[in-house]
Parts: C-alpha cells; structure tokens; sequence
C-alpha cells in the first residue's frame, strides 16, 4: 500500500485527469460505470428473489456480498463512477487544480452517463431478459422511498463515505489483489446496512418503473437528497477529511 500522504497526491492526480478526459471518454466510461453497478445491483435483486420464507433474511445478506463486484470491475478494470467522482475530483478541488464548475460539471456528467448505464441494464438485461423478479424490484425500490428526506439525505452520506474510503483506498493498493479486497469489504457493509446509491438506485428504481410499480417522479424524488447526500459524504468525509488532515503543516 501507499502511505496515506502517497494516496492523497495520487487521487489530486487521478481528480485532474478525470477533469480532463474528453467528451467521449466521460460517455463511454460514464456508461459502463453505470451498466456495472447496476449488474451488482441485478445480482442482489437475484439474492432477495432466492431467499424466500424463513431464510428471507439471507437475501440483503447474499445481495450486499454480491453487489461489490461492480465497483471492483470499475476500478481495476476502467469505467467512470459519479460517487467515486465525489471524492477523487474533490481532492483535485481542495488544492485548487480545478474550479468548483469544474467539479460540478464533472459529476453531473457523469452522473448522467450512470443513469444511462443502469437504464440500460434495467430494461435489457433486467425486464426483457427476464433476469428479475418483478414484485421483488418493486419491493425493493419502496424500500428505497421510505422515510423523509433527511433519513435519505443521511443515509447517502453513509453510503458514499464508505464508497469514498473504498476508492481510496484502492488508490492506494499496489495489485489487483489489493485493490478488490480493500474495495470489496466497505462497499458490501454498506449495501448490507441498507444505504442509498444514487446510481444504484437509478437501476433499482428504473427496474420496478419498468415493471409498473414505483413511477419516474419516485425516481427523481429520491435521486435530489440521495444524490446530494452522496456529494457530502464523499466531497467532505473523505477527500476534505484527508485533504486538511494530512496538509495540517500548510495551514499552521
């Protein structure tokens, strides 16, 4: 692993590259890191559907096991995810490489190509191919709607905090090996304590649209506070955390 200091220039770095990337690369790499997301959150679809009756409570189990996948394939093997974003370009903020239009277009870009991804994933390789169940989906994405906008809101913030850590951490991973353990063990915790993704929940509340269940308002609806409180958990629990706490000596 790279020292914690290490990690920080690193991420500055990879925050300025992912800037820079061109209107093609966002696209494409936006969309697959959005599809890949979504074949996690497909799977755990697939482990709320098996576990039935007296072993329901296995499913979010199976399911927030599963779901790592997609970030681990993201990072190791390339593709651009808006969460991830959140963190890694707001380092390149915090030591003013970038201007905060910068951040915002970055991940708003992003974010769109996301949903296209997990749209995508939602409607072909979900409803048309037959892969979920239905009622399932629906359940699911109601689960996503309980609650205020706050609980949403904090919710986000704890889910992208550990996403965050899970970036940087493999920011900071030497090998392949490395990188999917350390991704691995924050995201599945995260997906098991039952925190919202934005992009995620793009494919868990498009799949139960699609499926005549929760509508396209639902999705929007949850999308503002999620998406919001994904930015505060990863633009300041994590790259403002490590920014200012390992910079301590340039502010004395």
């Amino acid at each position: 692993m790279l020292s914690p200091e290490e990690v920080l220039d690193k991420a500055i770095e990879n925050g300025i590259k992912k800037v820079n990337r061109s209107f093609q690369e966002k696209m494409i790499l936006g969309f697959l890191g959005g599809a890949l997301i979504s074949l996690g959150a497909l799977a755990f679809l697939r482990a709320i559907e098996l576990f039935q009756g007296e072993l329901a409570g296995f499913g979010p189990l199976i399911g927030g096991l599963l779901f790592p996948v997609g970030l681990i394939i993201i990072l190791i093997g390339g593709g651009e995810l808006a969460t991830g974003n959140m963190m890694v370009v707001g380092t390149s903020l915090f030591a003013k490489h970038i201007t905060i239009l910068d951040y915002a277009k970055n991940i708003g870009t992003i974010l769109f190509w996301n949903f296209i991804g997990a749209l995508f994933v939602a409607l072909c390789l979900g409803k048309i191919a037959g892969t979920f169940d239905p009622s399932v989906a629906i359940s699911v994405a109601e689960g996503k709607l309980n609650g205020s906008y706050i609980s949403m809101f904090f919710s986000a913030i704890g889910c992208n905090w550990l996403v965050g850590a899970a970036v940087w951490m493999s920011t900071g991973a030497k090998d392949a090996a490395g990188k999917a353990v350390v991704i691995y063990i924050p995201v599945a915790i995260f997906v098991i304590l039952g925190f919202q993704h934005s992009v995620a929940n793009f494919f868990f509340l498009s799949a139960s649209a699609f499926s005549n269940g929760t509508t396209w308002f639902d999705l929007i609806y949850n999308a503002v506070p999620v998406i919001l409180g994904n930015i505060v958990g990863g633009l300041l629990f994590v790259a403002a955390a490590y920014y200012y706490g390992l910079n301590s000596k340039k502010f004395k």
